[in-house]
């Protein structure tokens, strides 16, 4: 997988970058993505992800993370079926971006590390990018399961 990662606030280490990484990574693997999906991961302080929020989602408010996917259809929208074009081009799923801020406040707020949750906030905004939503209650134990699933498997548990 295709993976860009940003980080806007200066605060994210090395190791917890490659966190996200490898996570994300496990993650298209258990979901039998093709490697060559593109995505990015965009990291933002609160004040960053408030204006996202603001003008994206009406909502003026920080939030912890926010996934805008590349497959989501609007009204407006042509459908484009890649599969018939000449060239093979990679699938690109989408942005994901994650307020450090409240990834440090949520952390402390449950009582567990940093790097859980930021790799929970990772995995949900991945999921999302993959067509998982939470709105039905259904949707949300089909999703809410499988991203305890990979977070078990990954190792990065409760």
């Amino acid at each position: 997988m295709e993976l860009d990662l940003f980080d806007e606030t200066g605060k994210v280490t090395e190791e917890q970058t490659r966190l996200v990484e490898t996570l994300l990574e496990f993650a298209g693997t258990h979901l039998d993505l093709p490697a060559d999906t593109e995505m990015s991961v965009t990291f933002v302080d609160d004040a960053g992800i408030q204006v996202i929020n603001r003008d994206y989602r009406g909502k003026d408010t920080p939030t912890d993370v926010i996934s805008f996917a590349m497959e989501d259809e609007v009204e407006e929208d042509i459908a484009i079926n890649f599969d018939l074009l000449d060239e093979k081009m990679p699938r690109n799923i989408g942005d994901i971006i994650i307020s450090i801020d409240k990834t440090a406040s949520q952390a402390s707020e449950y009582g567990h590390s940093f790097d859980r949750e930021l790799g929970f906030l990772a995995l949900h905004g991945f999921l999302h990018l993959n067509g998982y939503d939470h709105m039905e209650s259904k949707d949300e134990e089909e999703m809410f399961g499988l991203q305890k699933e990979i977070l078990d498997a990954y190792g990065l548990e409760r």
